[in-house]
């Protein structure tokens, strides 16, 4: 099913790295073998995102072998030193990834720039462009580059294989900003690979979450965010 205000995109990059932010403390790193909702909707966010709507990720492609390979890294330690750890990467990754912006209802303040075609001509540009920020995948560390491309088009290598599920595994997070509730959350849920694609679960439909903190709401008006039309002449469209 497609959605209003979708847009589909490729990304790629050298490395990638995927994992539960609940347990990346410290020390060793290891990427899970498939993006995560949070990281492919922080690749959405950073082609183009405003307040006045949040992106769903409707579903993902592998497109190349899932390769991993381990790297000595020096993370950086405010109480100084020079430690090494090992992160394992996935390494040479490609994805065709599927997505929709929704209207934030829990910024009401927000309402006169719910702008369907605006917002969605300067999604579109921006992604034409390579992103209107720089594009990670999972970390800093790994820099990952975007451009437009029709969803399931391109063979992928898994593109034959039948099933291969998951188990648990980190999904998301629930920001207050975007739920209403006054708590940040982490939701989990267990993926399900066919023919090298992956459905994901809507955020509300993950039932299995974890209490984080207790979290104010940010909050925006029409004072500290530029209006569509003025974005949408900064930007061309």
């Amino acid at each position: 099913m497609t959605h209003k205000n979708t847009i589909a995109f490729k990304v790629w990059g050298r490395y990638a790295l995927f994992t539960d932010p609940l347990t990346r403390v410290g020390g060793e790193k290891c990427s899970y073998h498939i993006p995560t909702y949070e990281a492919l909707k922080g690749v959405a966010k950073s082609i183009y995102w405003k307040p006045t709507f949040i992106w769903v990720i409707d579903a993902v492609r592998v497109m190349k072998p899932i390769r991993s390979q381990s790297k000595g890294v020096k993370p950086l330690k405010m109480s100084g030193g020079n430690d090494l750890s090992i992160y394992t990467f996935l390494s040479d990754v490609e994805y065709q990834v599927l997505a929709h912006f929704e209207w934030n209802l829990h910024q009401p303040l927000l309402a006169d720039d719910r702008i369907d075609g605006k917002h969605f001509d300067i999604a579109k540009r921006m992604l034409e462009r390579g992103g209107r920020q720089d594009i990670f995948l999972g970390t800093r560390d790994c820099q990952g580059y975007v451009e437009p491309c029709p969803f399931d088009s391109e063979a992928g290598y898994y593109d034959d294989r039948d099933e291969l599920a998951y188990g648990l595994m980190f999904h998301g997070f629930d920001y207050p900003d975007e739920t209403g509730k006054n708590k940040l959350e982490a939701r989990f849920w267990h993926p399900v690979m066919k023919q090298g694609r992956i459905a994901f679960n809507r955020p509300e439909a993950c039932s299995i979450r974890k209490e984080i903190r207790v979290m104010g709401r940010k909050t925006f008006g029409n004072e500290n965010v530029t209006s569509v039309s003025d974005e949408a002449v900064a930007w061309g469209v």
